[in-house]
């Protein structure tokens, strides 16, 4: 199945918040559909999928791209799951919304996409392109590129810069300092439950 482009909200209601998906808020906080109101008590299967969800609708993966990050996870050695939301918050994508450049992540991945920064002083379109510690991440000197993530800078979607990231507001310009840490990740969930559920499928 390919990403998902469907309401977003609806996903929000279901999952619970998801920084990374969308700013808006839902006005019902019951789960969608007919009987999200009155939902029974759910299995350790439906918990342990709930959490690989919320990765996947957060960080705007298809299932077999989340699968492979498992699987690099796994042969990295250490705690999978730690090693797991490293792999995803250290993004080009996740990268640009965390330093306020883009409002999502999904607004993130158009602007990359559209080659609107350079890592290193090469411009670099793969969204999900990993960055390292050391890594300069740049807006492209281009008119456009720049008017778009200064006017995404001043309502970033997290009020909050991570540790491992310095940002030059003047220059348009970020420093990798190092790899993120786990208290810095701003999503809710229990990575271990997902390193779970993808050991079970295996």
């Amino acid at each position: 199945m390919s990403r998902y482009r469907g309401p977003r909200l609806r996903i929000v209601r279901r999952l619970g918040d998801l920084p990374g998906l969308t700013r808006k808020t839902a006005k019902r906080a019951y789960p969608p559909g007919q009987h999200g109101q009155n939902r029974k008590k759910r299995s350790e299967y439906a918990v342990r999928l709930e959490e690989k969800q919320k990765l996947r609708f957060n960080y705007g993966l298809s299932e077999r791209q989340l699968l492979r990050y498992v699987r690099r996870a796994r042969r990295a050695g250490g705690s999978t799951g730690q090693i797991l939301l490293q792999l995803l918050e250290m993004r080009l994508d996740n990268t640009v919304f965390r330093l306020g450049m883009a409002p999502t992540i999904p607004g993130a991945r158009q602007l990359v996409n559209h080659g609107h920064f350079t890592v290193n002083g090469r411009v670099v379109n793969i969204a999900s392109y990993q960055c390292r510690p050391g890594d300069v991440v740049a807006v492209r000197n281009k008119e456009q590129s720049k008017r778009v993530v200064e006017q995404n800078l001043q309502s970033p979607g997290l009020a909050n810069l991570p540790s491992h990231l310095e940002l030059d507001k003047t220059k348009l310009e970020a420093k990798v300092n190092g790899v993120v840490e786990r208290e810095w990740v701003a999503l809710q969930v229990n990575e271990l439950l997902v390193v779970e559920y993808y050991s079970r499928q295996a």
